[in-house]
Order: C-alpha cells, then sequence, then structure tokens
C-alpha cells in the first residue's frame, strides 16, 4: 500500500513490477545525466563573452550530439523492450483464473476446480472493520498461492473496465467480446489492492481489487473449504 504523499512506486511484490522499478531509476539517471549537460552548456553560452563570427559550420559537433543521443536512446530501448516481453509472457502457469468485470464488480472462477466462482463487490463503509481501508476493502478477495504463476484471463461484460494491482506490475484492459490473458508471480504472502484503471460509469470509483498471496497449502485448503 502507497503511505500518504508517496511520489514514488509502491513496494514491489513481483518479479516484473521489481525490474520496472528497476527500468524507472535507470531512465530517471540518464534523464538526470542528459539535464546536466544540457543545463551546463546553456549557462556557458549565455555567459560566454568570446565570439567567432567566421565559423560557418561544426561538424565534429554535429556528429557528437547526433550520434550521442542515438546512442542514449539505445540503452533506454533494449532494457524497455525485454520488460515488455517478459510482462506479456505467460510460460507454465500453475493455476488459472478468469475475472470479469461488471458494472460495477468483479467476478472470479477458477477454471482449474470445478464450481469455485465468486462476485467481489466494495464493502460499504458501515461495514467496515478497524484497520480496513475505506474503498478499497471487498467482501470477497481473490486468493493466490504464492511463489507460482498465476494466469489471468481478463474480460468484461458490459463496457471497458481495467483490471489493476500496482505491487504486481498489473494492468490488463478488460473489454467485452475479448480475452486478454496476462500472467504474475507473488514473491511473498500479502495483501494487494488495486482498482479498476479505465472510467467505465458512475460507480467507477467503487470496483476495488483485492489479492491475496498465501502459501500453497493454506490455498488448497480455502479451495477445498470454499463451497462447505
Amino acid at each position: 500500500m502507497p503511505n500518504w504523499g508517496q511520489l514514488a512506486f509502491q513496494d514491489a511484490a513481483s518479479p516484473v513490477m521489481l525490474q520496472l522499478i528497476s527500468f524507472h531509476d535507470h531512465a530517471l539517471l540518464v534523464l538526470t545525466l542528459v539535464l546536466t549537460v544540457v543545463g551546463y552548456a546553456m549557462v556557458v553560452l549565455m555567459f560566454n563573452k568570446y565570439l567567432n563570427r567566421y565559423i560557418l559550420e561544426a561538424q565534429t559537433v554535429e556528429t557528437v550530439w547526433t550520434i550521442l543521443p542515438a546512442l542514449i536512446l539505445l540503452v533506454l530501448a533494449l532494457p524497455s523492450l525485454r520488460i515488455l516481453y517478459v510482462t506479456d509472457e505467460v510460460s507454465q502457469p500453475s493455476i488459472t483464473v478468469k475475472t470479469i468485470g461488471h458494472q460495477w464488480y468483479w467476478s472470479y472462477e477458477y477454471t482449474d476446480f470445478l464450481n469455485v466462482e465468486m462476485d467481489s463487490y466494495m464493502t460499504p463503509t458501515d461495514d467496515l472493520m478497524p484497520g480496513d481501508y475505506r474503498l478499497l476493502e471487498v467482501d470477497n478477495r481473490m486468493v493466490v498461492p504464492m511463489k507460482l504463476e498465476v494466469r489471468m484471463l481478463i474480460t468484461a461484460a458490459d463496457v471497458i473496465h481495467s483490471w489493476t494491482i500496482p505491487a504486481l506490475g498489473v494492468k490488463v484492459d478488460a473489454v467485452p467480446g475479448r480475452l486478454n490473458q496476462i500472467g504474475f508471480t507473488t514473491m511473498q504472502p500479502g495483501i494487494f489492492y488495486g482498482q479498476c484503471s479505465e472510467i467505465c460509469g458512475a460507480n467507477h470509483s467503487f470496483m476495488p481489487i483485492v489479492v491475496e498471496a498465501i502459501n500453497t497449502s493454506s490455498f488448497m485448503k480455502w479451495i477445498t473449504n470454499f463451497n462447505k
């Protein structure tokens, strides 16, 4: 969960989010170096008292400021493309969960098990327990086993929604008539919060997402006792 006034990313809870944060720091470092060099050059030119009206061209300088930006863009593009392909890759999922966006709640189906499906509505403010987060708690959390790859199949029943968990680095559009896929692995147990990130109507702000990551044995007990 982010803190009040937090400007940085949430703490990473998946390998993909960890790489995204590393790439963000890498890009900011490059940006800081570029701004420093450009700012220094501007200051030097503004306060330079020397002139040479006979200079008509500077091929060396033009070559440098053409090749150097190209190399900088290459340094940014290669890790960005790598993370892009890692994000879309679903190699060997251990469990598949299908989520359907509705106006205005989410429904989940554990397709590897029989009759394991549920609707997830936001918990009203009057029903919150001490320590719960207003507008983020739900009556039925999506439970997944940690350290195992989870494949998400995401769609919508009415309008476009977006299933988003910032701590896991997951953001996928839920489009009616289309089945989108993404995979993630939680590195640690915990409760991770998200919200619909696509404006979908009057109650868009009231359809939160809660993912609870637990160990494998606890997950199997939860699945076994789900319909009891």
